[in-house]
């Protein structure tokens, strides 16, 4: 009897072993959906769709990029987490994610735990632009006049608790310059208030603001990466003259927590050979982007150090919730 049982015992295992196996070397065998907590056309949904596109191709299965706006991120990412773990759901991780677990006192969900890091995408920073009437030309002389001027400077954000919010009030935090924040819902009325000199300053999204620095109606001083920006490379780093000082925003892939590790290493293994494509890093570089690629767990690390970062930020800073 026990011999007999020995032999269902390792038949079993045997079939659940090979079923692992076919699952792994089948996957995915059905279109996956992609949610962009973000509307349609601005620069985030771009790059996912760019990235879809090329990973779709690689896995020979539609990548589908699905809109998910709202509640400051908060939307699209509880429907992630409240989906099926199975590997045909994925999130656009991104700085919001970061910042609202601190950000939002009561969120159904925590995303460091029920989320799954896949991988990284991409880095990009902001840049610190200034209304064109500011007699100031660089980060020093910004600082000189907030402290010569305290309460008098407006800085713009696209929004309570977003990057470019939390951007400058890391900056605020560093050089003990007092500025009044101005919350606008979206960087692109921002850029008109601060073209028309409504407010003094704004850490903006680098794509958005580049075709007003050409033009020369707002001025940059600084861009917010630890490195300059190869598209601009005659201007600085905020961090020249604030050391320390370091702002990207960052994306990647999530999916829901208990997923099966033969999709989170599908998914990571493409996205690294597609970042290796030199074609693709040449488009991501056109939105300001510098690839992360990495393991799983490399990207684990990031989401945990920004979230602990811009914890602190957002604490300091007492900022909350629109």
């Amino acid at each position: 009897m026990k011999r007999r049982f020995g032999l269902v015992v390792a038949l079993l295992s045997g079939l659940l072993l090979s079923a692992g196996t076919s699952w792994a070397a089948d996957y995915p065998t059905r279109p996956i959906k992609w949610v962009v907590p973000y509307p349609p056309a601005g620069t985030t949904d771009v790059l996912a769709r760019i990235v879809a596109q090329a990973l779709s191709e690689r896995l020979g299965q539609q990548v589908i990029v699905e809109n998910k706006p709202g509640g400051g991120n908060n939307i699209g990412t509880e429907f992630v987490v409240n989906a099926p773990a199975d590997g045909y759901t994925m999130l656009l991780v991104n700085p919001a994610n970061g910042i609202n677990a601190t950000l939002y006192k009561k969120l159904n969900y925590n995303f460091v735990r029920d989320i799954t890091p896949v991988a990284g995408i991409v880095r990009t920073p902001n840049v610190m632009v200034i209304t064109s009437g500011l007699p100031v030309k660089n980060v020093a002389e910004f600082i000189a006049y907030c402290k010569a001027n305290p309460t008098k400077v407006n800085m713009a954000s696209s929004g309570s608790g977003t990057s470019v919010h939390m951007s400058g009030e890391l900056f605020k935090f560093m050089t003990g310059c007092q500025m009044a924040h101005i919350p606008y819902k979206g960087a692109g009325p921002a850029l008109t208030d601060l073209i028309a000199g409504q407010v003094h300053v704004l850490f903006d999204n680098l794509p958005s603001s580049v075709p007003h620095i050409k033009s020369g109606r707002i001025r940059a001083l600084g861009v917010t990466s630890k490195n300059r920006e190869p598209s601009m490379p005659d201007t600085p780093t905020v961090g020249d003259t604030v050391p320390g000082y370091e702002a990207t925003a960052w994306f990647g892939i999530g999916m829901p927590r208990g997923v099966p590790k033969e999709a989170v290493d599908r998914i990571n293994l493409e996205i690294n050979r597609i970042l290796a494509d030199p074609k693709m890093r040449e488009r991501l570089a056109d939105l300001g982007g510098v690839p992360i690629p990495g393991t799983p767990d490399d990207f684990a690390k990031t989401v945990v150090a920004e979230t602990e970062k811009w914890g602190k930020v957002v604490t300091t800073s007492g900022a909350t919730a629109e």
